[in-house]
């Protein structure tokens, strides 16, 4: 594994900003930018979630930096619910669904395997 100086140097954290970027886009559509209330929420959530990874790289502790990586990767999983109101609502389309939720796949696998290096590093 690479050496990890700061947060940016975590892989989890590059793909969870890919994520991030890619909502960010998606909901810049028209009508997805009327709806305010889930365009902010699936905004935050996908900022969340890079946040957290680096807010949990500075918090001093393994166990801390642990729950922040779940905090992470719960917001994750919030990108990918709210991806379907969008989708029901005919704000984005299942090929857009389709390639924002498997960014945000990949970023909770990468924070999975993360945990996994920390807790096992730990033993």
């Amino acid at each position: 594994m690479p050496l990890i100086r700061r947060f940016e140097d975590l892989l989890a954290w590059q793909k969870a900003r890919i994520m991030a970027n890619m909502i960010y886009d998606l909901t810049d559509g028209a009508r997805f930018a009327k709806d305010f209330q889930l365009r902010n929420q699936i905004r935050d959530a996908a900022g969340s979630s890079m946040h957290n990874i680096a807010e949990g790289y500075d918090s001093g502790t393994t166990a801390e930096f642990i729950r922040f990586l779940k905090f992470a990767r719960r917001s994750a999983s919030e990108v990918q619910s709210e991806l379907y109101l969008a989708l029901d609502r005919e704000y984005i389309s299942q090929g857009e669904l389709d390639a924002a939720y498997g960014l945000a796949s990949e970023t909770k696998k990468l924070i999975n395997g993360l945990i996994t290096h920390l807790r096992n590093r730990k033993s």
